[in-house]
């Protein structure tokens, strides 16, 4: 059973795919929904993935696909060959990866892994926006940018670029602008750095502690303080394994 705006979003990726071949952008989406914010539309898309309607395509920007609709639609006629859309040549598919607020589709391995100039390995990450690593704020952007990475930097699992925002964790050498590495989990050790998902609507860049029942959010900079919330309302959503800088 589909909510009212989650069969809304589910028709509207429908008839623009049969339209023009591609799916739309998060903010054509966030327009057609009337919605006030791109994070709806984020949760509205794990709802529909988590439920089998729609399925994100491996290594590819604006790349949904309609598995099913509702059982009292009528079933989609053949339609002409759609156009291709406006994206470069994809490298094989990887599991799928779909956590519920940042999103990203890479394995490490072969899939993904290309030659730069020097012909040492790199992997190509999605990279999403700017996450707060002060304030927390929304994180989640369209996900067409993408990120050169070595791959010896990667150990194994899913991982996905962010760009910091704000310096709360100065003083744990992430500083404003910089691009850290994160591998998906919804699972982290004491002390560790993670993405936070805060009331299922904030994102933020901390330092994980747990004490008793509750959860701490962690800055590394006296300037701010530390934030204490009951344990369901903070989901983990990865953690950092590595930075990357640019002077």
């Amino acid at each position: 059973m589909l909510t009212r705006k989650q069969h809304e979003l589910l028709m509207f990726i429908d008839r623009h795919l049969r339209a023009t071949g591609f799916s739309p952008s998060f903010e054509e989406m966030k327009e057609a929904l009337r919605l006030k914010s791109k994070s709806g539309i984020h949760r509205l898309i794990t709802a529909l993935e988590e439920r089998g309607f729609l399925k994100r395509r491996a290594h590819r920007a604006r790349a949904l696909e309609v598995l099913r609709l509702p059982e009292n639609v009528s079933p989609r006629r053949a339609d002409p060959a759609p156009v291709a859309a406006p994206a470069a040549p994809a490298p094989a598919a990887a599991p799928a990866f779909t956590p519920n607020v940042i999103r990203g589709n890479f394995a490490p391995g072969l899939a993904g892994v290309q030659k730069t100039a020097n012909d040492s390995a790199a992997v190509q990450l999605p990279l999403y926006g700017r996450i707060a690593a002060g304030m927390p704020i929304e994180a989640l952007r369209d996900t067409t940018a993408m990120v050169e990475v070595p791959a010896a930097l990667l150990a194994g699992g899913e991982h996905y670029a962010l760009e910091v925002a704000g310096d709360s964790m100065m003083e744990a050498g992430i500083l404003d602008g910089d691009t850290v590495i994160i591998r998906r989990g919804d699972t982290a050790e004491n002390g560790s750095i993670v993405v936070a998902l805060v009331d299922e609507a904030e994102v933020t860049l901390k330092r994980l502690r747990r004490r008793g029942n509750s959860v701490a959010l962690e800055p590394a900079n006296r300037a701010y303080e530390t934030r204490i919330f009951g344990p369901d309302r903070v989901r983990v959503q990865g953690r950092l394994i590595g930075l990357l800088r640019k002077y």
